[in-house]
């Protein structure tokens, strides 16, 4: 009988792990959002975020080969990932001085349909998104890996990362953690940022660079 997990997945599942536990350009806009409009106003950029990666693991999967010798997609990726990045950033960075109020309701979050969007678009248009799944799920699982493990794999890896962001916004939400934030805000969202935009720099920098190069 066919084994639901591959031999590798324990590597798969550490490395996987180990990724998230570096922030990156979601992980910036997860903070952001949570700290202003805690869980109730970052659920959906969560589910974005998960679902993003899903796409990503879905086309490693059915187009690997594909991947890796169609580089013009990838350029694209990471132009609109840049304009994306520092949209968002710029965004953050208008952000007012005022204090949290953590004793009355929320203030008026963003749509779910909005963070959604956001959340997606933040992993779909992070280009290391799709190069470093297919790394895990192709050179780290072997050539002898099932279209099953594969799946399984997959699934195991968007639950994880769903949880993680379900995890670090309800960290940032508990009123423990709001009370010290909460005259901190403005400056938590415009370092957010100031983060945000520097990732996108660094992708337009690294583009133009290899246009040099060519």
């Amino acid at each position: 009988m066919e084994s639901l997990f591959p031999s590798a997945f324990p590597a798969l599942a550490l490395a996987h792990f180990v990724a998230l536990l570096s922030p990156g350009p979601d992980f910036f806009l997860l903070i952001g959002f949570a700290i202003r409009y805690r869980l109730r106003g970052s659920a959906g950029l969560c589910v974005g975020i998960a679902t993003g990666n899903a796409l990503y693991i879905v086309l490693v999967i059915i187009g690997s080969s594909a991947l890796r010798q169609f580089a013009p997609l990838f350029t694209t990726i990471e132009l609109l990932g840049a304009c994306y990045l520092l949209w968002i950033g710029a965004h953050l960075l208008r952000s007012r001085p005022q204090t949290l109020d953590i004793t009355h309701a929320q203030q008026q979050c963003p749509s779910w349909r909005k963070q959604c969007l956001l959340g997606l678009g933040s992993a779909l248009l992070n280009p290391k998104n799709a190069l470093f799944y297919l790394a895990l799920m192709t050179a780290l699982l072997g050539p002898e890996v099932t279209l099953l493990q594969q799946s399984v794999s997959g699934i195991w890896m968007v639950l994880v990362v769903l949880l993680w962001d379900l995890a670090l916004v309800t960290l940032i939400g508990q009123p423990i953690v709001q009370q010290r934030l909460s005259r901190s805000i403005y400056w938590v969202e415009r370092s957010a940022g100031v983060v945000l935009m520097v990732f996108g720099v660094w992708i337009l920098a690294g583009l133009l660079r290899d246009l040099l190069a060519i």
